[in-house]
């Protein structure tokens, strides 16, 4: 302790060596992000099409991490919205943060679906299924009104400059993705009838929602990096967040094809089977495509030196719904290129997620990544 004269009682102060707790003023929503690329790895875990020793049991433990992350993210954030209202709204006017407010449903989404997959094994299924159904419900309100309001506040309120898209414009869109992704797990939990075949045509009409919504952003992705060059180093890794809707769309579609038979009738559920590999294999490999060059753009970055930042979750969600994809299509199409497709992403996934969580959890008790943004590194010219 060290002791400072001067106070307004004329007796000494002691200052405790104990540091303040950090402020939730730059708590974020990215923050929801640490939730969701925790959650994949469970999820893209217990989808391998391979059983591995161990795997099981890990996944489980895994979940319940990314269910107590959740529990402290929600705190957080509402600590946030109540103590710090007007840096929130600050957010939300913020072309670079409003994005990220789609983020909490992914996270909602993607633990409700672990819940489903892996933590039945703890709860038992009567238990994971409730629980899966209200993160269902709320992940899917909550990522519809941000499909709609982030781009409304763009619009109106952010105007951003032409040749400024970035890939984090994508992460409102993609949520209506998730849901079509996960929402399939709860159809066979329903009674067969108009309730099944509604929760799989809603699931359906999301995919599209979102492909479509996908399909306007990413040609604008590819022009400003084309035009302007390579992303700030900080942003390098949002690169990564173009896979998630490409990944997501194919888990989707397979997940469909898998419970269509049980949900519509025999036409239809045929040809939800076949679009799975018509639309999944063309999709795959554009995402493999977008990896390596993704891949490419941050060994550049690195080489420059680009440090470590939340954005490096970036690598850790996309890659997991590659995993899903991928996973799915070697159950309809028999392949064994895509089984050993998935197992090789899932490590890229891990490896992802143990460095991000490590370099997160140094960054909170650092209280660097709670301290006020600081300006980001430039982006070089292109050069030869």
């Amino acid at each position: 302790m060290a002791i400072f004269p001067g106070t307004r009682t004329g007796i000494p102060a002691v200052r405790s060596a104990v540091p303040p707790l950090p402020s939730l003023r730059h708590f974020g929503p990215n923050w929801y992000a640490t939730v969701m690329g925790t959650a994949i790895v469970a999820t893209a875990g217990a989808a391998l099409p391979v059983r591995l020793p161990g795997l099981r049991t890990a996944c489980v433990v895994v979940w319940a991490l990314s269910a107590v992350l959740l529990a402290v993210v929600l705190a957080a954030r509402a600590g946030h919205w109540i103590l710090h209202r007007d840096q929130a709204r600050a957010h939300l006017m913020d072309p670079a943060v409003a994005p990220f407010h789609g983020c909490s449903s992914m996270a909602l989404l993607a633990v409700g679906a672990g819940t489903l997959v892996a933590g039945q094994d703890v709860i038992g299924h009567p238990a994971a299924v409730a629980v899966d159904a209200l993160l269902f419900t709320a992940g899917t309100l909550t990522g519809l009104a941000a499909a709609v309001a982030v781009p409304y506040l763009m619009v109106v309120h952010h105007r951003p400059a032409p040749g400024t898209a970035s890939p984090v414009w994508l992460l409102p869109l993609v949520a209506p993705m998730v849901s079509a992704a996960v929402g399939p797990l709860l159809v066979p939990e329903l009674a067969p009838g108009q309730g099944r075949e509604a929760l799989l045509l809603a699931c359906y009409a999301m995919f599209g929602l979102s492909l479509l919504a996908t399909l306007v952003v990413v040609p604008l992705v590819f022009a400003r990096l084309v035009h302007q060059g390579p992303l700030p180093l900080a942003l390098t890794p949002v690169m990564f967040l173009v896979l998630g809707p490409l990944g997501q769309s194919t888990t989707a579609v397979n997940q469909l094809a898998d419970v269509a038979p049980g949900a519509i009738a025999a036409p239809y559920a045929s040809a939800f089977g076949a679009f799975a590999v018509l639309y999944g294999v063309p999709v795959m490999g554009f995402a493999l495509l977008w990896l390596a060059l993704s891949a490419a753009l941050v060994v550049r970055a690195v080489r420059r030196g680009m440090r470590f930042t939340m954005t490096w979750w970036g690598f850790t969600f996309p890659v997991g719904t590659c995993v899903t994809g991928a996973a799915g299509l070697a159950r309809h199409t028999g392949l064994h290129a895509f089984t050993w497709l998935a197992v090789a992403l899932y490590a890229l996934l891990v490896a992802a997620w143990v460095f991000a969580g490590v370099r997160t959890v140094g960054g909170l008790f650092s209280g660097a990544l709670l301290a006020g943004p600081g300006p980001l590194r430039p982006a070089t010219l292109r050069t030869t």
